[in-house]
Parts: C-alpha cells; structure tokens; sequence
C-alpha cells in the first residue's frame, strides 16, 4: 500500500520540485518512494510504500512535518543546506564548518538565554536572527565551578543553552539522529567537550550535543516555584523539540532519536524514560552508569551524607533545601525571595554546591510526577527499546578519591553505610591487602552492576531491554586523573567514553585491540539507534554482552558482582 502525505501550504499556482530525504531531491530512505514541495503553496507532498512498517509512516509524517515548519526552500537551495556549510533551521540559517568526511555546527541556541527574570524559568524559544549565524565554535559552558579531579574549567555563564550537530558530509537519505546528554554529576560538563566525527562517520549518523543548566540554576526548588528541581530536565526536552523541528534540515530522521548519556547524563536518561512531558520526543535510549533505583547509594559511595545526597529528591526536600540557601544568602523573606536570588551573583550561587548542597533531579513535580523507579515498576513510562550498562569496575573511580584505608577505617566505613549488615559484607569483601581495593568493589557492586541488573529485569517486562558491561580493565584515563599507586582502576566510571566519543582536550591512544573494540562499540551503538537493536545475537537481561578486548562475550553480572546477595539486603 502507498500512503502519501500533503501538508498544505499558503500559496495557490502548483509548481512542483523535488525533495531528497536530506532536503533536495527525490527521497529514496527508509521506504520513501517520492517526495515534492509545491513552491507556489509552499505544499509538501510525500509518497512512500508502507507494506512492511507503520514506524516508516511515523517518519515519513515527522520528516514532513518538519520540512513544512522549516520552510524547506527549493532544490538548489535544499541540496547546498544538506551538503553545504550553510543550514536553515527554524530559527535562522548557520554556517559550520565542512570537512572532506564531516559537517559540524556549533553554538546552535536551542532556548532564550535563562537570565535575569529567566533564571529559573522553563526554557523559552530563542529569538529568531537574520543573515546567517556563525557556527564554527561551541557556545558557552553552563554556569559551574572548575573540576578539580578532571581538571576542566568552570564558568559563570547563564547563557548556555546551545548545541552541536555532526553529521557526515555525504547526502544518503535520512540518518538516525544521536543525542548526547554529559554527565557531571549535575553540577559539571559540557557538550562542547565531545568530539563526534567518528562516532558520526563510522556509525553514519547524526550527533547532537547539548547543554543543560546545571546545580543550582538546572535543580534549585523553593516553595511556589514553578519548575522546582527540574529545569535542567526541562533544557533537555527543549533540545529534543530542536532536534524534532531541525533534524531534517542536517540530514536527520525525527523518526528516529536515540537519546543517550552517561552517569549524570545516564541518570538523565532515567527522568526522561520517566516524564510525561518527554513523550514522543525519543524513540529509544541508552543508560550508560545511571540509575533508575530507589536505593541511597550516595550512602554507599559516601557513607553518612544521607538523603540530601540522593540523585532524586521529592520536591519538599528539594524545596526545603532551596528556603534554607537562600536565607545563607541574604534572601530569607518568602514574599521577596525569588526576586531577591535571581539578583544573586553567579558566583554565590555556585559557591554552596560544595557539601552540603548537592543539587540534582526532583519528583513530584509536572516534568517528573513520580520517582523514575516507580515509573518504571508500573509500567508508566515512555516505553522504547533501552540499552543499558554499566563499567565493571565503576567504584574504584570513587574509591581513589578516598584517603588511604587501613582495615579498622575500612569496617568503620562499611558499619556507617549497612548498619548491621556490615559483617555480612565484610565477610563477602574482606580488606585484604588494600582496603581501598575492597571499598571500590562494595562501590561497584552495591551502587551500580547490581542496581542496574534489576533495573533491567523491571524494565524488560515492558520494553526490548539490552544489557552491557564495558569490561576493559586496562583502559586509558578519560581525563587527568590522580591515581594513586598500587591502584589499578581497571575498568572505572566513565572509561567507556573515549570508545564512542572523542574528547577535546584529552590525549587518548587506543592499542591496535582497544580500537577494535572501539569500532565494535560504535557499531553496537549506532546500529541500535538505527534499528532498535545492537546486533542480531544479544542475549537477553539478566545476561549482559562484555565488552573487552580480545572478544566480545556473554556475562552473568550475578556471578561477577554478587547480586544475589546486595538482592536479600533489600
């Protein structure tokens, strides 16, 4: 059966031109059998055969519907935006910069700045421009302070709601769009520090970057405040209408948007699965070191800090935490105090994300009515396929950051995070001759493989699940790292990221193997964001696909990380 689309224009004398799925020609993609804009009535005409899939049709109405709302200009025009330097979006043209196998657009605004009366406000369109907008660098770096363990900088920039897109310079019909969320704990990173031609290149698709506010200007609350804990959410979804309207004009599908992010940006992943207001803004995701859990594992990571710490906080602790910085402050008054904080220097604002305010996502609120693990538990999420893992060894990234433990310290930490479970669990992780080696494994197991691994299980009753576990244990420093001697980090949180993205900044080589690996990875990745799986013989959860050197392999994360037993602790 062949269904055709016509969404009607202004004008009235027909002239038909052809439309390629990238904006000039005809369209061949993804079951598209033809496609014409009506320069006259500004009509968009699309044909394709729909015999086999109704997900074909989705992309066929939201690749049209986005060329309409765009403006798709005529075919001249549409092939130089598609293969050129220069694109339209629906707020203004950009020119980027154009490779030999890449394009790359940068500082794209995707939102009005948060300033002033904004600060603290859902995003807000941005303010079309005329002529064309440089694209050639990254916008700014969301407000936050300098990284002492990556060594990155900070900055005191509201005027962050920017993104990036890369796409490979050749015009094939519409690719499957990639969208990066960073992690930093909610209080750090930058779209801007990822490099994405190979991961675009290699995988033939479309990357996006974004930012999002972050600490106390992405998930501050206070009483009365519309948006509490959530702005940062509520950025993300901002770019992913970007990408719904724009997608096309880069040579995206809107049909298909994979959303992705590691650790915080994982995490991110979770509330996004989770929030009505996200719907239909992705169509699958991919949770690299999140967690969707109800479990306090920051007590687990930093036994005592207590429920403050936690990564999603109802919205009366996170409003409690609000009233009480802002008298610090000087902004105690309920009637004056969001006029008064949204006067306070950058710089004060940012000073308190430091123990102990940590600032992170917030439920019970309209972006997010309900914890994500409860979502998910009833099934009330936006179901789409997820893969999902974790690093094997993510807690020796924490457990370096420890003084050195010796076995009385050891069992004083293990005593504060499980109470009278601590012989238990020190029995099953003895000290040994490196206390600090024990910890990191209680860290991995506790807070993150184990967690994950029944995560999956809740999700696998509504949706294609797929697991991993990145499993390199000698894989190079993401970032400028102190580690401490005698203390093989193996394979640590966020390790898996120089094997999808480049790093700006960071000098990475990868041996002959670890770059197999790598192009392994990428396939894995950007065949799942293209078909919904990442490769025809993936096991079910609990199993999990080990991602090493040497070979890629069937694991049990039961038998590597104890499940059973962190289970019969709930």
């Amino acid at each position: 059966m062949t269904l055709t689309v016509i969404l009607l224009g202004r004008g009235r004398r027909p002239r038909q031109e052809g439309l390629r799925a990238g904006g000039g020609g005809r369209c061949t993609s993804a079951g598209y059998s033809g496609g014409f804009r009506d320069t006259a009535t500004g009509s968009i005409i699309m044909t394709m055969n729909i015999s086999k899939t109704s997900r074909a049709v989705l992309s066929l109405i939201s690749a049209a519907t986005a060329l309409l709302a765009m403006g798709v200009p005529a075919q001249a025009d549409t092939a130089a935006t598609t293969e050129g330097a220069v694109v339209r979006t629906d707020a203004g043209a950009v020119r980027g910069t154009v490779a030999a196998d890449h394009r790359l657009f940068q500082g794209i605004p995707f939102a009005a700045p948060p300033v002033g009366a904004l600060r603290w406000a859902p995003p807000r369109p941005a303010e079309p421009w005329r002529g064309v907008r440089d694209a050639a660098r990254p916008g700014n770096r969301c407000a936050q302070n300098a990284d002492a363990i990556s060594g990155l900088p900070g900055s005191a920039s509201e005027d962050c709601l920017y993104l990036n897109v890369t796409t490979p310079r050749s015009s094939r019909g519409l690719r499957p769009v990639m969208v990066w969320v960073h992690g930093g704990g909610f209080t750090g990173g930058f779209g801007g520090d990822y490099d994405e031609r190979r991961l675009a290149v290699q995988g033939d698709v479309v990357v996006v970057t974004i930012n999002y506010r972050l600490g106390a200007f992405g998930f501050f609350g206070y009483p009365g405040l519309d948006g509490s804990g959530t702005f940062g959410l509520m950025d993300q979804q901002a770019a992913l209408r970007w990408v719904r309207r724009n997608a096309v004009a880069f040579g995206g599908d809107p049909g298909r948007v994979t959303l992705f992010g590691e650790s915080a940006g994982g995490d991110s992943m979770c509330a996004q699965l989770a929030s009505p207001a996200a719907r239909g803004l992705f169509h699958r995701v991919v949770i690299q070191s999140g967690s969707c859990t109800e479990l306090n594992v920051p007590d687990a990571m930093f036994p005592g800090v207590g429920a403050e710490y936690d990564t999603w906080k109802p919205r009366a602790l996170t409003e409690g935490i609000g009233s009480r910085v802002a008298a610090t402050l000087g902004c105690a008054d309920p009637g004056t105090a969001l006029d008064c904080l949204r006067r306070v220097p950058v710089a004060d604002l940012l000073a308190p994300q430091t123990p102990p305010v940590f600032w992170s996502p917030t439920y019970g609120t309209p972006t997010l009515p309900v914890h994500p693990a409860r979502a998910l538990r009833d099934g009330e999420f936006n179901r789409v396929p997820v893969l999902a893992g974790t690093t094997r060894d993510e807690g020796s990234f924490f457990a370096a950051t420890f003084p050195p433990l010796d076995e009385t310290a050891y069992r004083g930490l293990l005593a504060v995070a499980f109470g009278g479970d601590a012989d238990r669990v020190a029995e099953l992780y003895p000290a040994g001759t490196s206390p600090r080696q024990a910890w990191g494994s209680v860290i991995t197991d506790r807070a993150y493989a184990c967690p994950n691994r029944r995560n999956d299980q809740v999700l696998a009753r509504w949706v294609p699940v797929y697991g991993y576990e990145f499993a390199d244990r000698d894989a190079p420093p993401a970032f400028e790292f102190p580690q401490p001697p005698d203390f093989p980090l193996g394979a640590y949180h966020a390790s898996e990221l120089p094997y999808l993205h480049d790093i700006h900044g960071i000098d990475v080589t990868l041996r002959p193997d670890q770059r197999r690996l790598s192009d392994t990875m990428i396939g894995y990745w950007t065949r799942f964001a293209a078909e919904g799986r990442p490769s025809a013989v993936w096991p079910r959860v609990p199993l999990v696909r080990s991602l090493e050197p040497g070979g890629v392999r069937t694991a049990d994360l039961n038998t590597r990380h104890n499940c059973d037993f962190w289970d019969s602790l709930l």
